[in-house]
């Protein structure tokens, strides 16, 4: 029987991790995406246990105390997590999981689940990355120049991965995970 695996993708914003992401889950029926549980409050159009486990802040720190989560963290005054109990679920039933995280989060579920994959996406330049969080246009000029001083940062983040590859081209990117993940499973 193959092992199903923990597949943790993380990089700097604006590199294509969404997007990446959704294609492989789009392309590939060997994933499934966790899904991360928050304190904030729905959006319009979100289902609980299907965009997120919407949890209040209460649960969500007692969970944490207890140590229910493989990484979590807070972010604009809203936590986030990963539940432990979801994805163990997952790989109990065989399924391989796909994490899209931030690399403080990668880094502690690789403390938590060493055997877990971690993939780096960077991006081709700098340069490149500049152009694409303008071009997304979903962030203000002080945001992209905030995620642009981070950018160094988080590149140096990229020696704790097992892989890490340049984000060029999404078809190609995806290819390259889709491969990973196979020759994971032999």
């Amino acid at each position: 029987m193959v092992k199903a695996a923990l597949y943790v993708i993380s990089g700097p914003s604006g590199v294509g991790k969404g997007t990446v992401c959704r294609e492989l889950l789009a392309q590939s029926d060997a994933l499934t995406l966790s899904i991360s549980a928050t304190t904030r409050a729905p959006r319009a159009g979100e289902v609980d246990g299907v965009n997120y486990h919407f949890l209040s802040k209460e649960d969500f720190l007692q969970r944490v105390e207890n140590g229910d989560f493989l990484e979590w963290a807070e972010v604009y005054g809203n936590f986030y997590g990963t539940l432990r109990s979801a994805v163990q679920d997952e790989l109990d039933k065989g399924r391989n999981v796909l994490l899209e995280i931030d690399t403080a989060g990668a880094r502690q579920v690789k403390k938590l689940m060493p055997e877990a994959v971690l993939i780096f996406l960077a991006p081709p330049s700098p340069q490149e990355l500049l152009r694409r969080l303008k071009e997304r246009n979903t962030d203000s000029p002080e945001e992209i120049e905030r995620r642009q001083r981070c950018l160094q940062d988080e590149l140096a983040q990229k020696v704790y991965y097992d892989q890490v590859l340049v984000n060029d081209r999404v078809a190609d990117t995806v290819e390259q995970i889709c491969r990973i993940v196979s020759q994971n499973q032999l």
